[in-house]
């Protein structure tokens, strides 16, 4: 498959779904649209074979959280470009609970907010985590707990689950393959 196709593929079909997990990093539509494109950018900016949507996917995921971790920003030029992908003009199920779980997330650092959506809303372990974020696993682990702490006290108590991982954000799409090392 050629790499224009996988990409125009990859973004009819997963670019939803890439965009919400961006805007759950930086709480902000547009710089998570930016942030999708500019990762779409650098997976697909060189020419790679044997590429498939679901394999490009995880590349173009891995790339979101190293440029949001990076604070790589968006050049101004770019900012009137329009955009590859299109938010849905669906509104939320649970409109309040939504609105408070954003405005909790905007509390946490930048730190605490990757480690959270990686974490519950990714449900990777807390040693992919770590790798992703390029940090010892028990400072993932301390971003984790401020992390909860802050949310319990904006949300109260948050459910705990059987496999110590937190119901905190909405469930991933059933369409989304579960990532688990």
């Amino acid at each position: 498959m050629q790499g224009d196709q996988v990409l125009a593929d990859l973004a009819q079909e997963r670019g939803g779904d890439l965009t919400a997990f961006a805007y759950l990093l930086t709480g902000d539509l547009p710089s998570a649209q930016d942030l999708v494109q500019d990762a779409l950018v650098k997976v697909f900016g060189r020419l790679r074979t044997g590429f498939t949507p679901e394999t490009a996917e995880a590349y173009v995921r891995r790339t979101i959280v190293t440029l949001h971790v990076d604070g790589f920003r968006r050049r101004r030029r770019w900012r009137g470009v329009r955009h590859l992908l299109v938010s849905p003009d669906q509104p939320p199920v649970d409109v309040e609970r939504r609105l408070d779980l954003r405005a909790a997330l905007d509390t946490l650092s930048p730190q605490e907010r990757t480690t959270v959506v990686l974490r519950y809303y990714e449900d990777l372990p807390l040693a992919e985590v770590a790798d992703r974020m390029n940090l010892a696993v028990g400072t993932v682990k301390r971003y984790a707990s401020n992390a909860l702490h802050k949310l319990e006290t904006r949300l109260g108590p948050l459910a705990a689950h059987d496999d110590d991982s937190v119901a905190v954000l909405p469930a991933r799409p059933a369409s989304a393959p579960a990532r688990r090392s």
